[in-house]
C-alpha cells in the first residue's frame, strides 16, 4: 500500500441508506450483508423521529472479492430496501478513489493545502485536474504532478464561454468539484449541466457575512470570532447545505488583513475535513442541511 491509497480499503464497501424510519431497517440491512458473506465493521445511524421520521444510516462492511459480488448485492438492496422499505440507498467500493477536480483563483492557500494532503495520502481521492482563472499557481500545481488548465473568466457579467470550457474539461472526468477559493459565481445552468456535487469554502462563519469581503466586514462589525464554512454549492449564493465549520477568537487590535491571515488557517482545516468526509461517503444531504457520520 502506498501513501496515495492509505485511506482506501480493499474489499470494503460503504452503504448509505436514508428514508422514513420504521422498525426492522437495521435487521434487514444486517441480514442482507450476512446473506452475501459480508461482515459489518462500522455502523452509524440517526433518526429525527423514531415514528416515521427521517432515517439515515452509514454501514461499512467487508466482503472478500467485493467487486465481483457487488452486482448481486445491489440487486438484493433494490429488492429489500428499495421495494421492501421504500428507502433510498447507495453502495460504493471503498477501494476506488473518487475523482476530485479543484477550481481556484489567485489565492492558493486552500488549493496547495489540498494537493499537499493528497500527496501525503491523507485524502482518498485522485486529482485529475486543477482549473484556474489565473496562472499564478500553475507551476506549483504541476510540481504535484497534477494537470493545470487556465480558463480566464473574461470581463463583464457574461461568463458563459468560460463555463462552457470548464464543462468541457470536467464532464465525465470527475466525481465531485472543490472550489478552493474560486472567486466566481457559478450559474444555475452550469451546476445543472455539471451533475456532480460541488464543495465550496466560504471565508466566514455562515450565515454571517455572506458574499464578498467578509473579513473586512467582520472587522467593521467588531467581531470577536471569525470562522470558515464548507458547504455544498446550490443556485443560492452561500446558502447550500453546510458540511463543516470552525472558528478562532480574535481581538479589536487585529486588522482586516490579520483577520484574513488567521482565517486562512481555519479555511484550510475546514475545507480539508469536508473533502475527506465527502470522499469517505460520510455526508448525507437532507434538504438544506447535512448529516455527517
Amino acid at each position: 500500500m502506498t501513501a496515495h491509497d492509505a485511506h482506501l480499503l480493499t474489499d470494503h464497501a460503504c452503504l448509505i441508506v436514508h428514508g422514513s424510519d420504521r422498525p426492522g431497517i437495521v435487521a434487514a440491512v444486517s441480514a442482507l450483508i450476512t446473506r452475501h458473506a459480508g461482515n459489518i465493521v462500522a455502523l452509524d445511524q440517526y433518526s429525527d423521529d423514531p415514528i416515521g421520521g427521517a432515517y439515515f444510516c452509514r454501514v461499512v462492511f467487508h466482503r472478500p472479492d467485493l467487486a465481483a459480488a457487488l452486482p448481486e448485492i445491489e440487486g438484493d438492496l433494490d429488492r429489500t430496501l428499495g421495494e421492501g422499505f421504500d428507502l433510498e440507498w447507495n453502495v460504493t467500493d471503498l477501494s476506488v478513489p473518487k475523482r476530485m477536480a479543484i477550481l481556484s483563483s489567485k489565492q492558493d492557500h486552500c488549493l496547495l493545502d489540498l494537493l499537499w494532503r493528497h500527496r501525503r495520502g491523507d485524502l482518498p481521492v485522485t486529482v485529475p485536474m486543477v482549473i484556474s482563472n489565473h496562472t499564478n499557481s500553475a507551476e506549483d500545481v504541476r510540481s504535484f504532478g497534477v494537470p493545470f488548465f487556465h480558463v480566464p473568466s473574461g470581463s463583464g457579467p457574461d461568463k458563459s464561454a468560460a463555463e462552457a470550457e470548464i464543462l468541457r474539461l470536467l464532464k465525465g472526468n470527475v466525481d465531485f468539484i472543490v472550489l478552493a477559493r474560486y472567486m466566481q459565481i457559478l450559474s444555475p445552468d452550469f451546476l445543472a449541466q455539471l451533475g456532480v456535487p460541488v464543495i465550496n469554502i466560504h471565508h466566514s462563519f455562515l450565515p454571517a457575512f455572506i458574499g464578498a469581503e467578509p473579513y473586512k466586514r467582520a472587522k467593521q462589525r467588531g467581531v470577536k470570532l471569525i470562522g470558515a464554512t464548507s458547504h455544498y454549492v446550490t443556485e443560492d449564493l452561500d446558502e447550500g447545505p453546510i458540511i463543516e465549520q470552525d472558528i478562532v477568537r480574535v481581538t479589536h487590535a487585529e486588522s482586516a488583513a490579520e483577520l484574513a491571515r488567521r482565517g486562512a488557517d481555519v479555511e484550510r482545516q475546514v475545507l480539508s475535513r469536508a473533502v475527506l468526509w465527502h470522499a469517505q461517503d460520510r455526508v448525507i444531504r437532507h434538504g438544506n442541511h447535512t448529516i455527517v457520520f
